[in-house]
Order: structure tokens, then C-alpha cells, then sequence
């Protein structure tokens, strides 16, 4: 390699690369292989973990994004709305508005359980349920004298069940990918129940990252695969305000409303 060629190596990249008559991505012709074959779930799957998935790992994965894609009128959703309403001009301004909000209380929770679980996870020498059950008690503690949340409990909705999880769990087992990390989720959920006497449902969020992180993905990636599944639920909300607007008369609403005397 000559000197010139070493300097240039950080240019390279193995998502894709174009010449006049060709595209590849990821090591394939676009047009040639991976149009009309594969989907944009599995794509993003090669992206990130750099192979294409098993039939199962696909299906989960699916299950997963598409969990993530729409959960109604979230502060997300209001944000993508009410910045359509300012800029209608600029669709990704409102479908960047939309994704920025992705943190500790929406979306970013999958992230944040797969990195609890990791730790729990790479604590003990064999992932046993009783193995793991002491590690989450340890933890557990941990994060309740840190003042802190649980990652991956407790929901403003769902109360008693999040009805996205146990199809999850349904889903692992049947598809034989019912790793570590979930069942270390499983078992946060009992431990944490027994130590405060108040029991938690696990959410969608949480158990989503635990699945993600079974699947193999590091938890430094995860949020991002949980901002591409809600990408297309934005959008969605953002074709029906187009329609019917939401935002325009929330506005007017809460303008009127802050200028009462």
C-alpha cells in the first residue's frame, strides 16, 4: 500500500458506492440483487450487524420495528404536527422534529434497557435464571439509591400490560431467539415486584430493546433502529394532518386559552 493509498483508507465505506452504470450496497448491485429480493427491514439489518438475517431473526425484527412505529398522540407526534403547521414547505423539518425527542422517556428507553440488561448480562459467568436473578436484585438496588428508573418498567398507559410484550415474548419462543436479555427482563420485572411490593408492567420500549439486543445489536445502536420504525409512523401522522390538521386547531386552542383574562 503506498503512502498516499494509507492516508485515504478512512474514505472508504461498506455501505455503498456508485459508478456511471452501477450502485452497490453493501456488497450487493442494487438493482441487480437486492431490489425486489430483500426488504428494508432486512437491509437495515446488514447495515448494522453486516449480514442479512435468518428467516427468524427477520421476523422478529419486523415484530420489533413494527411495534415501535406508532403508539398515538405522543409528545413526538405533536412536535412533527406543530412544526408541519410552522413550515409546511420543509417536510423533514417536521419529521426532524419528530425524531429529536427520541430520550429517556420515549423511544430512547429501548436503548437504555438493552444497555441495564448488558450489564446484568455480562456479570455473570452463566446466564441461569438464578444466576441472573441475583445480578438483577444487585442491580436493582443500585438504581434505586441512585434515585433513578428501571429501565424497561412501567408504562403511562398501559398499567397492567403492555400488549406489545408478551407477543414478543410469544414471538422469541416460537422463533427460538428467546435469549438472555429477555429473560433478564422477566426476571427485573419479578425482582423489582418483590423488592418494592409494587409490580410494573415491562413495556414495549423495554422489551424491544431486550429483543433487539438478543438479535445481537449493540445497545449504543439500538435507539436508532427504534427512530426508524417511528420514522414511519411520523409520517403517517403527517399525510393525515396534511388532511385534517391537528396542529392548526391545537395552536388556536391553546393560544386562546393563554390570552383568557
Amino acid at each position: 500500500m503506498s503512502p498516499t493509498d494509507a492516508r485515504d483508507e478512512w474514505l472508504h465505506t461498506e455501505m455503498g458506492a456508485s459508478t456511471p452504470t452501477t450502485i452497490t450496497v453493501a456488497g450487493h448491485d442494487l438493482a441487480g440483487e437486492l431490489m425486489g429480493n430483500v426488504s428494508l427491514s432486512q437491509l437495515a439489518f446488514r447495515f448494522v450487524a453486516g449480514r442479512f438475517p435468518t428467516e427468524a431473526e427477520a421476523r422478529l425484527f419486523d415484530a420489533v420495528l413494527v411495534s415501535l412505529a406508532d403508539h398515538g398522540i405522543t409528545p413526538s407526534v405533536l412536535a412533527a404536527r406543530l412544526t408541519y403547521v410552522g413550515a409546511p414547505e420543509a417536510l423533514q423539518g417536521a419529521v426532524a422534529a419528530g425524531i429529536l425527542g427520541g430520550g429517556s422517556v420515549f423511544l430512547g428507553v429501548a436503548e437504555d434497557t438493552a444497555r441495564f440488561l448488558d450489564g446484568i448480562v455480562a456479570g455473570v459467568e452463566d446466564p441461569s435464571d438464578d444466576e441472573l436473578r441475583g445480578a438483577v436484585a444487585e442491580a436493582l438496588i443500585d438504581v434505586r439509591e441512585r434515585g433513578e428508573r428501571t429501565p424497561g418498567l412501567g408504562h403511562p398507559v398501559h398499567k397492567e400490560t403492555d400488549p406489545r410484550v408478551p407477543r414478543i415474548y410469544e414471538l422469541a419462543t416460537e422463533l427460538d431467539l428467546f435469549g438472555p436479555h429477555l429473560r433478564a427482563l422477566r426476571i427485573v420485572a419479578d425482582v423489582s415486584a418483590e423488592q418494592t411490593g409494587r409490580r410494573l408492567p415491562i413495556n414495549g420500549a423495554g422489551v424491544a430493546g431486550a429483543a433487539l439486543a438478543d438479535l445481537g445489536f449493540e445497545w449504543r445502536i439500538i435507539r436508532g433502529f427504534t427512530l426508524l420504525a417511528r420514522t414511519a409512523g411520523i409520517l403517517g401522522h403527517l399525510a393525515e394532518e396534511m388532511q385534517q390538521s391537528m396542529g392548526m386547531p391545537l395552536w388556536q386552542e391553546i393560544e386562546g386559552r393563554s390570552t383568557e383574562a
